[in-house]
């Protein structure tokens, strides 16, 4: 199992409409993620913004196509691609760079 950990750059000015959103995640794009592969999904906000993503796959590329080819995906990332800085043009989903494990202790 792979653990992926990830950084996105909520806008400062929109992190409680972010949390807000996040509070109510569409029941199919939740069915969504599960079917793709994605476990023990969790997104964690800093109050400036900053987004720390962490999730466990059997293989994150995999995971990532599955969500791609979902249409619930295309429409939640065009609804949050507004509350990120620094996309340059992609979506969230497109953005998202793992961060290289150091250390992890089982």
């Amino acid at each position: 199992m792979q653990r992926v950990c990830f950084l996105l750059k909520v806008r400062a000015d929109r992190t409680e409409e972010y949390r807000a959103r996040h509070a109510e995640v569409w029941p199919e794009m939740c069915q969504a993620l599960s079917e793709s592969g994605w476990h023990n999904y969790s997104l964690f906000l800093r109050e400036d913004g900053l987004l720390v993503g962490y999730l466990e796959t059997e293989d994150f590329e995999a995971a990532k196509a599955a969500m791609d080819a979902t249409d619930v995906n295309a429409r939640w990332q065009a609804e949050m691609g507004q509350f990120f800085e620094a996309l340059d043009g992609a979506r969230p989903d497109e953005a998202m760079r793992p961060l290289t494990e150091v250390f992890h202790l089982a």
